[in-house]
């Protein structure tokens, strides 16, 4: 398993999260860090399953 570090920003109106390293862009937003570090890791799972590791058709 691959380790993916997701940087997690504390914005006025809510959470920012996005993930280091990942062609791409893939990026959440909610109203918590729990949320948005979740739907990160989600849509990580989205884009690798659609574009693969390198993150390319």
């Amino acid at each position: 398993m691959t380790s993916i570090e997701i940087i997690v920003e504390k914005h006025a109106d809510g959470y920012v999260a996005y993930p280091l390293g990942i062609g791409g862009v893939v990026v959440a937003q909610s109203d918590t860090y729990d949320e948005a570090s979740a739907n990160t890791a989600s849509a990580i799972d989205f884009h690798v399953e659609t574009f693969g590791k390198d993150g390319t058709l």
